[in-house]
């Protein structure tokens, strides 16, 4: 599970994560990321944490389906939190095919995406 600091809850951030943001879209996901931005509701000079959160649309399946697909994700990224900048935004939305897709096949989607986010891909 992604520790509840780590997860995008309002919809200015998720709206700041989309459009001014990178994308970086794959076959069964697209990844925005909006590195170290600054959370404009905590005060102070502390760097917020990384917070992810994720989109996913009745196109990818029904409730059950929909369900599955966001647990796999969250726990995806729980375990690439480490490898992005202190106080970035990440959205994390999941196309229609997703839904069928296993769990490798996410892993492998989120990590080319994120990999081309952070600069070490082509495109």
């Amino acid at each position: 599970m992604l520790p509840t600091e780590h997860r995008l809850r309002r919809r200015e951030d998720f709206a700041t994560a989309v459009r001014r943001g990178r994308r970086a879209g794959r076959p069964l996901l697209v990844v925005h990321l909006r590195s170290g931005a600054t959370d404009p509701h905590v005060p102070g000079e502390t760097i917020p944490p990384t917070r992810a959160g994720f989109v996913v649309s009745k196109a990818v399946g029904g409730a059950v389906v929909r369900n599955v697909v966001k647990r796999r994700l969250r726990h995806l990224m729980r375990d690439r939190l480490a490898s992005l900048p202190p106080g970035s935004l990440v959205v994390v939305r999941a196309l229609p095919g997703s839904g069928d897709a296993d769990h490798a096949q996410l892993a492998r989607d989120l990590d080319a995406a994120l990999q081309r986010l952070l600069g070490g891909g082509a495109r």
